[in-house]
Protein backbone atom coordinates (compact mmCIF):
# COMPACT_ATOMS: atom_id res chain seq x y z
CA UNK A 1 0.00 0.00 0.00
CA UNK A 2 1.77 3.56 -0.96
CA UNK A 3 0.72 6.94 -0.62
CA UNK A 4 -1.54 7.63 -3.39
CA UNK A 5 -2.92 11.37 -3.44
CA UNK A 6 -3.95 12.50 -6.59
CA UNK A 7 -3.62 16.26 -6.86
CA UNK A 8 -5.66 18.60 -9.24
CA UNK A 9 -4.10 21.42 -11.82
CA UNK A 10 -4.41 24.66 -11.04
CA UNK A 11 -7.92 25.64 -12.21
CA UNK A 12 -8.90 22.35 -11.16
CA UNK A 13 -8.85 20.37 -14.17
CA UNK A 14 -8.49 16.87 -13.64
CA UNK A 15 -4.67 16.33 -13.76
CA UNK A 16 -3.47 13.32 -16.11
CA UNK A 17 -2.70 9.79 -15.23
CA UNK A 18 1.30 10.43 -15.61
CA UNK A 19 1.11 13.87 -13.34
CA UNK A 20 -1.26 11.66 -10.55
CA UNK A 21 1.47 8.84 -10.56
CA UNK A 22 4.74 11.73 -10.22
CA UNK A 23 2.72 13.05 -7.23
CA UNK A 24 2.12 9.89 -5.36
CA UNK A 25 5.74 9.21 -6.03
CA UNK A 26 6.77 12.75 -5.35
CA UNK A 27 4.59 12.90 -1.71
CA UNK A 28 6.64 9.70 -0.66
CA UNK A 29 9.81 11.25 -1.20
CA UNK A 30 8.61 14.44 0.68
CA UNK A 31 7.16 12.30 3.40
CA UNK A 32 10.60 10.75 3.81
CA UNK A 33 9.49 6.89 2.77
CA UNK A 34 12.06 7.00 -0.28
CA UNK A 35 15.27 8.77 1.34
CA UNK A 36 18.21 10.23 -0.74
CA UNK A 37 20.31 6.96 -2.41
CA UNK A 38 16.75 4.94 -2.17
CA UNK A 39 16.66 3.34 -5.17
CA UNK A 40 12.43 3.54 -6.94
CA UNK A 41 10.41 0.37 -7.19
CA UNK A 42 11.17 -0.80 -10.82
CA UNK A 43 9.01 0.01 -13.83
CA UNK A 44 6.74 -3.45 -13.57
CA UNK A 45 6.35 -3.02 -10.02
CA UNK A 46 4.92 0.61 -10.33
CA UNK A 47 2.95 -0.21 -12.87
CA UNK A 48 1.49 -3.06 -10.99
CA UNK A 49 1.37 -0.53 -8.10
CA UNK A 50 -0.91 2.10 -9.63
CA UNK A 51 -2.59 0.35 -12.33
CA UNK A 52 -1.66 2.30 -15.59
CA UNK A 53 0.49 1.83 -18.38
CA UNK A 54 4.23 1.82 -18.86
CA UNK A 55 3.72 4.61 -20.82
CA UNK A 56 2.27 6.34 -17.92
CA UNK A 57 4.71 5.38 -15.65
CA UNK A 58 8.03 6.11 -18.11
CA UNK A 59 6.11 9.79 -18.44
CA UNK A 60 5.71 10.32 -14.78
CA UNK A 61 9.68 8.88 -13.60
CA UNK A 62 10.50 11.80 -16.55
CA UNK A 63 9.06 14.57 -14.95
CA UNK A 64 10.50 13.49 -11.56
CA UNK A 65 13.72 13.87 -12.91
CA UNK A 66 13.23 17.11 -14.67
CA UNK A 67 12.27 18.33 -11.14
CA UNK A 68 15.26 17.32 -9.94
CA UNK A 69 13.99 14.32 -7.15
CA UNK A 70 15.41 10.75 -9.04
CA UNK A 71 17.98 10.07 -11.39
CA UNK A 72 18.28 7.19 -14.18
CA UNK A 73 21.22 4.59 -13.97
CA UNK A 74 22.07 2.88 -16.27
CA UNK A 75 21.39 -1.34 -15.44
CA UNK A 76 20.69 -0.28 -12.12
CA UNK A 77 17.18 1.90 -12.05
CA UNK A 78 15.94 4.94 -10.89
CA UNK A 79 17.72 6.24 -7.59
CA UNK A 80 16.18 9.09 -5.60
CA UNK A 81 18.22 12.16 -5.56
CA UNK A 82 16.34 13.97 -2.70
CA UNK A 83 13.40 16.34 -2.18
CA UNK A 84 13.04 19.90 -2.61
CA UNK A 85 14.43 21.81 0.27
CA UNK A 86 11.50 21.89 2.79
CA UNK A 87 10.45 24.16 5.59
CA UNK A 88 13.40 22.75 8.32
CA UNK A 89 11.27 22.79 10.80
CA UNK A 90 9.07 20.32 9.77
CA UNK A 91 12.08 17.90 10.00
CA UNK A 92 11.47 15.61 12.85
CA UNK A 93 12.07 12.42 12.26
CA UNK A 94 14.00 12.22 8.80
CA UNK A 95 17.37 13.31 10.16
CA UNK A 96 19.77 10.62 10.19
CA UNK A 97 20.82 10.07 13.82
CA UNK A 98 23.19 7.48 15.77
CA UNK A 99 22.28 8.78 18.85
CA UNK A 100 20.18 6.25 21.11
CA UNK A 101 18.73 9.57 22.73
CA UNK A 102 17.16 10.76 19.45
CA UNK A 103 15.59 7.63 18.54
CA UNK A 104 14.37 7.51 22.55
CA UNK A 105 13.00 11.51 22.20
CA UNK A 106 11.19 10.28 18.91
CA UNK A 107 9.05 7.22 20.75
CA UNK A 108 8.49 9.17 23.00
CA UNK A 109 6.84 11.79 20.81
CA UNK A 110 4.81 8.60 18.97
CA UNK A 111 3.65 7.58 22.46
CA UNK A 112 2.03 10.85 22.62
CA UNK A 113 0.00 10.46 18.76
CA UNK A 114 -0.35 6.92 18.36
CA UNK A 115 -1.49 5.46 21.66
CA UNK A 116 -4.37 7.88 21.00
CA UNK A 117 -4.65 6.73 17.23
CA UNK A 118 -5.07 3.06 18.53
CA UNK A 119 -7.93 4.43 20.99
CA UNK A 120 -9.71 6.11 18.04
CA UNK A 121 -9.21 3.28 15.65
CA UNK A 122 -10.47 0.68 17.91
CA UNK A 123 -13.93 3.24 18.69
CA UNK A 124 -14.46 4.42 14.49
CA UNK A 125 -12.92 1.61 12.52
CA UNK A 126 -14.88 0.64 9.41
CA UNK A 127 -15.03 -2.88 8.87
CA UNK A 128 -12.94 -2.29 5.60
CA UNK A 129 -10.27 -0.55 7.52
CA UNK A 130 -10.42 -3.65 10.51
CA UNK A 131 -9.63 -5.81 7.55
CA UNK A 132 -6.75 -3.79 6.32
CA UNK A 133 -4.99 -3.72 10.17
CA UNK A 134 -5.51 -7.28 9.97
CA UNK A 135 -4.00 -7.86 6.69
CA UNK A 136 -0.83 -5.71 7.32
CA UNK A 137 -0.40 -8.09 10.33
CA UNK A 138 -0.56 -10.99 8.33
CA UNK A 139 1.85 -9.79 5.85
CA UNK A 140 4.44 -8.96 8.45
CA UNK A 141 3.86 -12.42 9.82
CA UNK A 142 4.31 -14.10 6.21
CA UNK A 143 7.71 -11.59 5.81
CA UNK A 144 8.76 -12.78 9.10
CA UNK A 145 8.11 -16.58 8.25
CA UNK A 146 9.76 -16.27 5.09
CA UNK A 147 12.95 -14.55 6.62
CA UNK A 148 12.53 -11.39 4.39
CA UNK A 149 12.38 -7.45 5.93
CA UNK A 150 9.51 -6.36 7.68
CA UNK A 151 10.35 -2.69 7.71
CA UNK A 152 7.87 -1.51 5.00
CA UNK A 153 5.18 -3.84 6.50
CA UNK A 154 5.96 -2.45 10.10
CA UNK A 155 5.33 1.39 8.66
CA UNK A 156 2.42 0.26 6.79
CA UNK A 157 0.41 -1.58 9.88
CA UNK A 158 0.88 2.03 11.64
CA UNK A 159 -0.33 3.60 8.80
CA UNK A 160 -3.34 1.33 8.47
CA UNK A 161 -4.13 2.44 12.15
CA UNK A 162 -3.85 6.25 11.41
CA UNK A 163 -6.20 6.13 8.80
CA UNK A 164 -8.48 3.88 11.08
CA UNK A 165 -9.00 6.76 13.10
CA UNK A 166 -10.98 9.04 10.59
CA UNK A 167 -8.77 11.99 11.49
CA UNK A 168 -7.18 12.90 8.39
CA UNK A 169 -4.12 14.33 10.54
CA UNK A 170 -3.04 11.31 12.18
CA UNK A 171 -2.21 9.65 8.56
CA UNK A 172 -0.26 13.19 7.69
CA UNK A 173 1.41 12.96 10.25
CA UNK A 174 2.68 9.57 9.72
CA UNK A 175 3.40 10.51 6.08
CA UNK A 176 5.51 13.41 7.09
CA UNK A 177 7.35 11.36 9.38
CA UNK A 178 7.83 8.78 6.75
CA UNK A 179 8.87 5.26 7.38
CA UNK A 180 12.18 6.45 8.97
CA UNK A 181 9.78 6.78 11.84
CA UNK A 182 10.84 3.53 12.25
CA UNK A 183 13.70 3.41 14.30
CA UNK A 184 16.00 0.33 13.32
CA UNK A 185 15.34 2.05 9.66
CA UNK A 186 17.02 4.98 10.91
CA UNK A 187 19.85 3.42 12.68
CA UNK A 188 20.71 0.70 10.38
CA UNK A 189 21.27 3.97 7.89
CA UNK A 190 23.91 5.21 9.60
CA UNK A 191 25.83 2.05 10.97
CA UNK A 192 26.40 1.26 7.52
CA UNK A 193 23.79 -1.69 6.76
CA UNK A 194 24.47 -3.17 10.84
CA UNK A 195 21.49 -3.05 12.93
CA UNK A 196 23.20 -3.30 16.22
CA UNK A 197 20.13 -4.98 18.10
CA UNK A 198 19.32 -8.91 17.80
CA UNK A 199 15.99 -9.39 15.39
CA UNK A 200 13.09 -8.90 17.21
CA UNK A 201 10.72 -9.33 14.12
CA UNK A 202 8.81 -12.02 16.58
CA UNK A 203 8.45 -9.86 19.55
CA UNK A 204 7.50 -7.04 16.97
CA UNK A 205 4.72 -9.38 15.61
CA UNK A 206 2.91 -10.55 18.63
CA UNK A 207 2.79 -7.21 19.83
CA UNK A 208 1.21 -6.05 16.66
CA UNK A 209 -1.13 -8.86 16.83
CA UNK A 210 -2.24 -8.01 20.07
CA UNK A 211 -2.82 -3.83 19.15
CA UNK A 212 -4.88 -5.10 15.99
CA UNK A 213 -7.04 -7.81 18.25
CA UNK A 214 -7.98 -4.86 20.91
CA UNK A 215 -9.09 -2.31 17.66
CA UNK A 216 -10.71 -5.37 16.04
CA UNK A 217 -12.90 -5.92 19.85
CA UNK A 218 -13.46 -2.35 19.56
CA UNK A 219 -11.57 -1.91 22.90
CA UNK A 220 -10.50 1.64 22.88
CA UNK A 221 -8.60 1.25 26.58
CA UNK A 222 -6.96 -2.17 25.42
CA UNK A 223 -6.00 -0.75 22.07
CA UNK A 224 -4.25 2.37 23.95
CA UNK A 225 -2.31 0.07 26.27
CA UNK A 226 -1.44 -2.32 23.48
CA UNK A 227 0.07 0.61 22.10
CA UNK A 228 1.44 1.60 24.64
CA UNK A 229 3.43 -1.54 25.58
CA UNK A 230 4.74 -1.63 22.36
CA UNK A 231 5.99 1.59 21.65
CA UNK A 232 7.48 1.57 25.29
CA UNK A 233 8.82 -1.92 24.67
CA UNK A 234 11.28 -0.31 21.70
CA UNK A 235 12.60 2.55 24.24
CA UNK A 236 14.00 -0.41 26.25
CA UNK A 237 15.47 -1.89 23.75
CA UNK A 238 17.01 1.19 22.30
CA UNK A 239 18.02 2.35 26.74
CA UNK A 240 19.59 -1.38 26.12
CA UNK A 241 22.51 -0.41 23.60
CA UNK A 242 23.39 2.21 26.38
CA UNK A 243 24.31 -0.45 28.54
CA UNK A 244 26.54 -2.51 26.10
CA UNK A 245 30.13 -2.39 26.16
CA UNK A 246 31.77 -2.04 23.19
CA UNK A 247 32.54 -5.91 23.14
CA UNK A 248 29.10 -6.71 23.65
CA UNK A 249 27.86 -4.83 21.19
CA UNK A 250 30.69 -6.83 18.41
CA UNK A 251 28.73 -10.10 20.04
CA UNK A 252 25.03 -8.75 18.72
CA UNK A 253 26.19 -7.72 15.79
CA UNK A 254 27.66 -10.92 14.70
Amino acid sequence: MGIFMPSTKKGGGRPSLSSQVADAIKAQIEAGYYAPGDKLPTEPALIDKFGFSRTVVREAIAALRADGLVESRQGSGVFVIGPRQSDPGLKLFTGETDKISDIIEELELRIGIEVEAAGLAAARSSPAQEAEIQAQVERFAQLVAEGKPTDEADFQFHMAIATATNNTRFRTFLEHVGRRMIPRVKFRTVMGGVDPLPNRDEPILLEHREIAEAILARDPDRAREAMRRHLVTGIKRYRSLTTWRPSEKTDAVD
